[in-house]
C-alpha cells in the first residue's frame, strides 16, 4: 500500500511504500540556516574524464555552484478558529471574549476575526532551483513553487531578487521562475540519454538551509517509472546524496552539465539512505523551452486508454510474450479513432521503436511534436497490422478564469479549475457521483479568496445553476454582473458549504 503524503508547507511531499517514505527535497522554513561563503561569476566548464581525478571535482564545483540557488516562499491558508470546536465550547469561548460582533477580549486574545470566522494561516517553504539562462530563467520543482503568494530568490553571492513564476508542470512536478538579471552564471544543459549506469554525477543544492552544498554520487538506474511520485515519470535514481531542501536542485555529470532536476529521495527516516530520483533534461528541457514560449506544457496526444499486459492477457489475445500496451478504450473523434485503432488492440511499437510496455508508449507520445505523422504497429486478432496516426495535442483540462476588462469582472477571476473525476473525487472524500469542478489555484485578493473559496474545493453550484464541467463554469462566471451577489455552493471534503460573494 502507498500512502501519500503533503506537509502545509507545500515544498515536501512523501510517499510511504510499504515501511518506506518517498520523500520530496523541498524544506520547511523552520529548519536552521546556515550561510556559505561568496561563490564566483565562473561559467560552468567542459572537462572529460572517467574516474574521479586525485583532488576530486572542484572544476566542476567551481562551475555549477554559482548557477544553484535558493528559493523561498510564502503561502497563505485560510483556517477557521474554531475547528473542531464543539458547539457548546464555542459559546462559551464567545462569551468570554465576546461574540462574532465584539472584537475586543483580554490582551488581545481575540485578534480580528471572531470564533469560527476564516482567519489567515501564514507559511512557506524552502529549496533550491537552477539558472538555465543569463537573462534569469531558474528551473525547478512545482512543489517547492506551489501554491506561493511570494518567491524569493536568493543566489550563493548573496544577491536576492524576487521571483515571478513564468509557468508549472505539476505532471513532472517542474516550474520555471524569472527574475530580473543580466549576463547571470547558468548551469548548460547535458544529454541525460547518454548517462550510463555506473557513471559519476553530482548534485548541487541547499539541503536543510545549508547553502552551495554539493554530494557526489553514480547513476544508479535509468528510466525509472511507476513510482507513484508524478503522472509522468523517467527518473534518473542516483546514490549522490540528496535531502530535504535539495529539490529543483541540479544533478550535473562531470563535465559541469545538467543531466536532471533534484526531485525526490526514498527514505524510511526522512533523510538520505542512498535513493534519490532527478527528472532527466531530456524530459524536463522540452518543458522548460514550452513554459517558456506558450505558458503551459503541450504535449502530444493520442486519444486511447492503454494498460500493460500480463501473461494472462496475452494468452487471452493469442500472443506469446507479454509485451506492448493494451488499448483499453479508444476515445471518440481523437486522433487514435480517426486512424482506426480499436479497443483490444496491442501496441507494440511506435515510430519503430519497440513499445514494452503502456508507460513506453506514453512517454513516446507525449513527446512527439503535435501535427506528426507516425507509424503505429498493432496486433489484432492474432495478426499484425501498420496503422499511421497524426498525433493531436493533448486537451488542456485546467482553464484559468480571467476578466478581459474592468467592465467583464467576476467573482471567479483568477480561478485555475478543473473537471472532477472519480479518483480526485475519492482524493477529496466525495461519496457518491462526482460532479462539479476542482479548485486547483486561488489568486491572492481575487473576490473568490475573499469570498473563502479554497483550493481542493469542488463547485457544485453558482446561483443555484448546476456545474458539472469546465464548460458549464465558464458558461456561469462569464454571466455574471459587477455588484452582484453570488451564491456559491462547494462541496469541501464531503461536507456541503455555501459562501456569498459580492463581485
Amino acid at each position: 500500500m502507498r500512502q501519500l503524503v503533503r506537509q502545509t508547507s507545500g515544498c515536501a511531499i512523501a510517499v510511504a511504500a510499504l515501511s518506506a517514505l518517498l520523500i520530496w527535497g523541498g524544506q520547511s522554513l523552520s529548519s536552521s540556516h546556515a550561510s556559505s561563503p561568496a561563490a564566483s561569476m565562473a561559467m560552468p566548464v567542459a572537462l572529460t574524464m572517467s574516474a574521479a581525478p586525485s583532488n576530486g571535482f572542484t572544476e566542476v564545483a567551481k562551475a555549477v555552484t554559482p548557477a544553484v540557488v535558493n528559493i523561498t516562499t510564502e503561502t497563505v491558508e485560510k483556517v477557521s478558529d474554531s475547528r473542531g470546536v464543539p458547539d457548546e465550547l464555542r459559546e462559551r469561548m464567545e462569551e468570554f471574549f465576546g461574540g462574532p460582533e465584539g472584537r475586543s477580549g483580554p490582551r488581545g486574545f481575540r485578534g480580528p476575526q471572531g470564533p469560527g470566522e476564516p482567519r489567515e494561516h501564514r507559511g512557506g517553504g524552502q529549496g533550491s532551483g537552477v539558472i538555465v539562462s543569463p537573462d534569469g530563467y531558474i528551473l525547478t520543482n512545482n512543489h517547492v513553487i506551489d501554491g506561493a503568494r511570494t518567491v524569493t530568490i536568493t543566489l550563493p553571492d548573496k544577491r536576492e531578487f524576487t521571483g515571478k513564476i513564468v509557468g508549472a508542470d505539476p505532471k513532472t512536478d517542474l516550474a520555471v521562475v524569472k527574475i530580473e538579471g543580466q549576463n547571470l552564471p547558468t548551469v548548460s544543459w547535458g544529454d541525460a540519454t547518454k548517462l550510463q549506469v555506473g557513471e559519476y554525477v553530482l548534485a548541487v543544492g541547499n539541503p536543510f538551509g545549508l547553502n552551495s552544498t554539493v554530494t557526489l554520487g553514480i547513476v544508479s538506474a535509468l528510466g525509472r517509472g511507476r513510482m507513484g511520485i508524478t503522472q509522468y515519470e523517467d527518473f534518473i535514481q542516483t546514490d549522490a546524496a540528496i535531502n530535504p531542501g535539495n529539490s529543483g536542485g541540479a544533478l550535473v555529470n562531470t563535465k559541469g552539465e545538467l543531466v536532471g532536476i533534484n526531485t525526490a529521495i526514498f527514505s524510511q527516516t526522512g533523510g538520505y539512505q542512498g535513493v534519490g530520483f532527478a527528472v532527466p533534461t531530456s524530459m524536463s528541457k522540452p518543458i522548460y523551452e514550452s513554459l517558456v514560449k506558450h505558458g503551459k506544457v503541450v504535449r502530444g496526444f493520442l486519444g486511447v486508454s492503454i494498460q500493460d499486459l500480463n501473461q494472462d492477457l496475452a494468452t487471452s489475445f493469442g500472443i506469446k510474450d507479454a509485451k506492448g500496451a493494451l488499448v483499453s478504450d479508444v476515445k471518440d473523434e481523437s486522433p487514435a479513432g480517426q486512424a482506426g485503432l480499436k479497443q483490444g488492440d496491442i501496441i507494440t511499437t511506435y515510430q519503430g521503436s519497440p513499445v514494452e510496455d503502456a508507460v513506453v508508449l506514453q512517454r513516446q507520445v507525449t513527446k512527439t511534436a503535435v501535427g506528426t505523422k507516425v507509424t503505429i504497429r498493432v496486433i489484432r486478432d492474432g495478426h499484425e497490422k501498420d496503422l499511421t496516426v497524426t498525433i493531436g495535442e493533448q486537451p488542456e483540462t485546467t482553464k484559468i478564469a480571467k476578466a478581459e476588462t474592468g467592465e467583464t469582472d467576476y467573482a471567479f477571476a483568477g480561478v485555475a479549475v478543473q473537471d472532477l473525476d472519480r479518483d480526485t473525487a475519492k482524493e477529496l472524500g466525495i461519496k457518491g457521483k462526482a460532479q462539479g469542478v476542482v479548485v486547483t489555484a486561488v489568486e491572492p485578493d481575487s473576490g473568490a479568496e475573499k469570498a473563502g473559496v479554497m483550493r481542493g474545493d469542488v463547485i457544485r453550484e453558482i446561483n443555484r445553476q448546476p456545474v458539472k464541467s469546465v464548460k458549464d463554469f465558464e458558461k456561469v462566471s462569464f454571466g455574471l454582473k459587477k455588484g452582484e451577489n453570488v451564491l456559491i455552493l462547494i462541496d469541501r471534503r464531503g461536507n456541503a458549504l455555501f459562501l456569498s460573494a459580492k463581485v
